[in-house]
């Protein structure tokens, strides 16, 4: 006999699922979330976990963190910026003779 294949969100697991989901994942499940494309450009995020009767396809929230990549054309300049007064540093020019 074939086994079940079920897609069921984290919300509304059974406690054999979720036990389940912890032998699996004893260290958390972060790394092992897949993106499941849906028809048009929907699409949900899931991972995936097998009990004695069924596999599973256990939609998970995700939260994408975009604070890093709010303000990234202006962290891109502070290193420009940097980078151009460390050139300005005698040290930095092979041509220049040290006073050691």
């Amino acid at each position: 006999m074939e086994k079940k294949r079920l897609v069921v969100s984290y919300n509304n697991v059974s406690p054999e699922v979720l036990e389940a989901i912890r032998l699996k994942y004893p260290l958390g499940y972060s790394n092992h979330v897949i993106k499941v494309k849906t028809r048009g450009d929907d699409f949900f995020y899931a991972i995936t976990v097998d009990t004695a009767d069924a596999s599973y396809l256990v939609k998970v929230p995700v939260k994408i963190d975009t604070k890093g990549n709010i303000n990234d054309d202006d962290n891109l300049e502070d290193i420009n910026n940097e980078k151009e007064s460390e050139d300005n540093f005698p040290d930095n020019d092979p041509n220049s003779e040290n006073d050691e």
